[in-house]
């Protein structure tokens, strides 16, 4: 059998491929940082132009300027501009992937509310999880499912009422810290790694009591320790790596693992090419794998599953613009962050079968494949989210 486009050279036999795609057909796949269905090689070239020029009277707030693109992308997918944000995100075989509010400020949460919003309310086949149900009800369905997650706090300021509110319009998991130091704790890039605060420890009580999932994708080392010992429900990271394969802030230590793990929860290993492997130039979905297979040996096949993170749904020239405006504000080092590498076997969302392909390369039994796929994080939210 001949490889197709987007596929992956893993070497497979045509039986071995014949089973990854029925596999990745029967699946409950789920990315649970899916920054998808588009990213920059999926976006007609006539789009990108037209964004640019919207874009341009704003070049000198850069913050403003930045956050355009993607947010033109998703009003211009709503209006049917742009068919190909269906497409992708049918090719690609994922069930469920995430909605992002961004809780920045409260003119963020507004606009992103807003935004999330109009992604359902536009699209028939996409519906609000809410519940593990949903989830399952829009595979039966041939539909598609979005969680909707936010990697920020800062909107909340000491209000714990807006969680209910965020809770009642569709919030299910919610990252306690970005990078950097907030009310709740510290970031993966502080370096005073301080663990969660009074009011932290009170905010994931809250969550447990709500039903929202603690994530700690970005947070620091002791802040995701201090989250693991007082949930009383699973926690997991959305999206990270193992810091014994690559050592960089946003990979998780060994104990940090451990810790998940322990209460049921999840890791979730991103395709960012600049965090799990030195050379971002050359990273494949090979390193990728080799994360999911390093989390598996060091905590079991229960509590490993994928969040992406990348590609974006943005542009390119917006891409290098944030890494060289934006993402030193964000605590990354300068020059470190996302830029427009990406993983080879996962440059658009449409190839996404290339981890089911992976993992039958590798040797991973039916079941374990679907817990990787997207059983795990299923069974995450339906334990807390119901």
């Amino acid at each position: 059998m001949g490889l197709q486009e987007g596929w992956y050279d893993f070497g497979l036999s045509s039986a071995q491929e014949e089973r990854a795609k029925r596999l990745h057909e029967e699946n409950i796949n789920i990315d649970l940082l899916f920054q998808g269905p588009l990213s920059p090689k999926a976006i007609p070239e006539h789009i990108s132009l037209k964004v640019k020029e919207l874009c341009e009277p704003y070049r000198d707030e850069p913050m403003v300027y930045s956050a355009m693109p993607a947010q033109l992308i998703t009003r211009m997918s709503a209006a049917g501009e742009i068919p190909e944000y269906k497409e992708e995100w049918y090719k690609s075989g994922i069930t469920a992937g995430n909605r992002e509010l961004h809780l920045n400020d409260t003119e963020s949460l507004i606009t992103s509310m807003a935004e999330v919003q109009l992604q359902f309310d536009s699209a028939d086949w996409l519906v609000k999880a809410l519940k593990a149900e949903d989830i399952r009800r829009a595979k039966r369905e041939g539909r598609k499912a979005g969680i909707i997650t936010a990697q920020e706090t800062d909107a909340l300021g000491t209000n714990l009422g807006l969680l209910d509110a965020l809770h009642s319009f569709g919030l299910r998991i919610l990252q306690l810290t970005y990078n950097n130091q907030n009310l709740i704790g510290s970031g993966c890039a502080e370096p005073g790694n301080n663990g969660l605060s009074k009011y932290g420890r009170r905010v994931v009580e809250r969550m447990n009591e709500l039903g929202i999932i603690t994530d700690t994708g970005h947070c620091g080392k002791q802040t995701t320790l201090d989250a693991c010992a007082v949930s009383s429900a699973p926690v997991i990271a959305s999206h990270t790596g193992a810091e014994a394969l690559y050592p960089h802030m946003r990979c998780k230590s060994d104990e940090e693992i451990r810790a998940i793990a322990a209460t049921g929860g999840v890791i979730g290993i991103f395709a960012m090419p600049w965090f799990v492997h030195e050379d971002p130039g050359h990273t494949t979905i090979e390193h990728v794998l080799n994360h999911i297979d390093y989390v598996i040996r060091l905590a079991g096949i229960d509590h490993v599953g994928i969040g992406t993170d990348w590609p974006m749904s943005d542009l390119e020239w917006s891409l290098v613009f944030f890494k060289e405006q934006i993402a030193p504000k964000l605590g990354f080092a300068k020059g470190d962050g996302p830029s427009t590498e990406t993983v080879a076997g996962l440059e658009q969302y449409s190839y996404f079968s290339n981890f089911t392909r992976g993992l039958v390369a590798r040797g991973y039994s039916d079941e374990d494949i679907a817990k990787i796929m997207g059983g795990n994080w299923l069974r995450v939210f339906e334990q807390i989210c119901g």
